[in-house]
């Protein structure tokens, strides 16, 4: 597909096997990456054929765990090879030409599931995998601005909290990360980046390159730089890192490359990773079924496996509009072959999405309606965050240095797994379980609309489970942050030697402020170590709150405490900024007051 103009809208038609995209998704909803470290808890890969034949298929071949290596010897007696092993959760990835493979391998002694992954067959490239292009950058003259997903879910106020840590990292489970993207390099993480693309880990450099765009705006989404150009990630201050499990050309996401990046995140500390997709090639698997039963447990084991590793998983709910509280029918198929319609039931279940443990989303438009597109479901849905609809899509980051819009539930689940970094950012001895929780208790509460398709209560229904994603209450703590809050937003530059002001005026707060009177400060400079930074209160005294400290280091993104509690609350305060020395210029992003 042609790339965009730099900061145009992008509008791509999702390929077959990306999970039900929306009539205006940019990219597939669905994304997929792998990966697993080489050691005795990840993929061991076997001697591949030597040379590809026609034919050749995927099977996900399932023991016990730690049972592998007794049954990899029949493999070869059935016609097939060992392609990798992911010995810990007791999942063989094997490839075979022949038809009756998987029956004979459900005869061998501890084979306890077998299950061919695809109906078409497993692409050369598999064995010999071509890197994804590096593409040619392009500088932005953007500069970063105030957008309507981020002020939906509070995000510019969260910031005056944290921006998150760096030790916090993030997987981008999808079709790949654009590295050299001037917003997303900062804060990109190559050690522990890889493909996972047919079910083996691949840690050559660059091998987590997008194959597409879909993987390089999620990530743009979850942790773009606070940088002063561009876009902002939800949590600008951590680490992400690309797995990336889709397969090039056919941009599908196979269960093998999902089994791949979960126990690569697992192995690899990630805290939380971003599923944009589904398991194709079927919409729903149904474990009824004995090749889908097997790709259950496969993805199944994985994510248990991921989770017990630390590592939540939050996923898109997908864009068909589709009941998944009430499923009927599946029309799109295979999605890797011809699809057909089948009738289903509930017990056919949208993976990972509908695995236990991990985070489903559903989409909301600029306003908080659901989006036209948005899977819904009562028991279903957990969260709800915005994932743009028509005209207003969600801004984020495209290869080459690019910007564009994409609208999708793939686009509200980043902002729900950048939301989780921060949760873990200020609880960094929570578990899964725990950030899950925290994603539910701070969320806003949303009732149904007058639409009968909607279930449930004010507090947990089918549109929006547990309420809308808040970031500044969800790095609040438990409740919300105490007191009355006020900001200011508009942007004041700061030139060379010069003192500026910007103002809130607070009113219907009694008697005095606080001894604890929070001050969040967004300062844009290159050089901090030129700044005297005070607040001013109504009567004209001064707190200072930075004083020419930090040196040559970038930004003031911080909360300040101060005693303010000799001073009476209603009035106009003001955030005093003197710049001290030449050359070093910048700007009054926002600063805010909690009482």
């Amino acid at each position: 597909m042609a790339v965009a103009a730099l900061g145009t809208t992008v509008a791509l038609a999702a390929p077959a096997g990306f999970a039900q995209a929306a009539p205006t998704d940019t990219a597939p909803v669905a994304a997929r990456s792998a990966g697993a470290t080489q050691t005795t808890t990840s993929a061991k890969a076997a001697a591949a054929p030597a040379a590809w034949a026609a034919g050749t298929r995927a099977y996900l071949v399932i023991t016990a765990p730690g049972g592998t290596s007794a049954v990899s010897g029949a493999v070869a007696s059935s016609g097939g090879s060992v392609f990798a092993t992911y010995d810990a959760i007791g999942v063989i990835v094997a490839h075979s030409t022949s038809s009756s493979f998987a029956t004979s391998m459900r005869a061998v002694g501890g084979v306890q599931q077998v299950g061919a992954t695809r109906t078409s067959d497993v692409p050369a490239d598999a064995y010999n995998p071509a890197l994804p292009a590096n593409p040619a950058q392009s500088t932005t003259t953007l500069t970063e601005s105030n957008r309507w997903d981020m002020t939906q879910i509070k995000a510019e106020q969260a910031w005056a909290v944290t921006t998150g840590s760096a030790t916090v990292k993030v997987g981008v489970l999808d079709t790949g990360v654009d590295d050299q993207h001037q917003d997303i390099a900062p804060n990109f993480n190559a050690a522990d980046s890889a493909s996972c693309a047919y079910g083996k880990v691949d840690t050559r450099a660059g091998a987590w390159r997008d194959v597409g765009t879909h993987g390089t705006h999620v990530a743009g989404t979850i942790a773009a730089a606070k940088n002063g150009k561009g876009v902002i990630g939800v949590a600008p201050g951590v680490k992400i890192s690309s797995v990336r499990i889709a397969e090039p050309t056919s941009s599908l996401f196979f269960a093998e490359n999902t089994i791949c990046g979960f126990v690569w995140a697992g192995d690899h500390g990630f805290k939380v990773t971003n599923n944009s997709y589904y398991t194709d090639p079927w919409q729903f698997n149904c474990p009824d079924n004995v090749d889908q039963a097997a790709i259950i447990e496969g993805v199944r084991r994985a994510q248990v496996y991921a989770e017990g590793k630390g590592s939540l998983q939050v996923a898109a709910a997908g864009n068909s509009n589709y009941d998944l509280a009430n499923k009927t029918t599946d029309s799109e198929s295979p999605n890797d072959s011809t699809p057909v319609t089948r009738t289903i039931t509930n017990a056919c279940i949208d993976i990972p999405t509908e695995l236990p443990g991990v985070v489903t989303v559903a989409a909301q438009g600029n306003g908080g309606t659901k989006a036209s597109y948005s899977n819904f479901g009562n028991g279903v849905i957990d969260i709800a965050a915005p994932g743009g609809d028509g005209a207003s899509g969600v801004y984020s980051t495209l290869p080459g240095g690019k910007y564009g819009n994409m609208n999708g539930t793939s686009m509200a689940s980043p902002h729900v797994a950048g939301v989780a970094a921060l949760i873990a950012s200020v609880n960094p001895t929570f578990t899964p379980a725990q950030i899950r929780d925290q994603l539910g208790v701070q969320a806003t509460d949303r009732a149904c609309p007058s639409d009968t398709r909607c279930k449930g209560t004010t507090t947990k229904n089918g549109f929006f489970g547990e309420g809308a994603v808040d970031a500044l209450k969800a790095v609040g703590g438990s409740t919300p942050p105490p007191g009355a809050y006020f900001e200011n937003l508009a942007d004041v530059t700061i030139a060379d030697n010069a003192t500026v002001e910007s103002s809130i005026t607070v009113g219907g707060v009694t008697g005095n402020a606080p001894a604890t009177l929070k001050v969040g400060v967004d300062i844009k400079h290159t050089y901090i170590g030129d700044l005297k930074v005070d607040l001013v209160a109504p009567d004209g005294t001064v707190y200072t709150v930075h004083n020419r400290t930090g040196s040559g280091t970038d930004n003031i993104v911080q909360t300040f405490t101060v005693n303010a509690s000799s001073e009476v609350a209603n009035g106009v305060w003001k955030l005093r900024v003197n710049d001290n020395a030449s050359q070093d210029t910048g700007k009054i992003d926002a600063w805010n007051l909690t009482f």
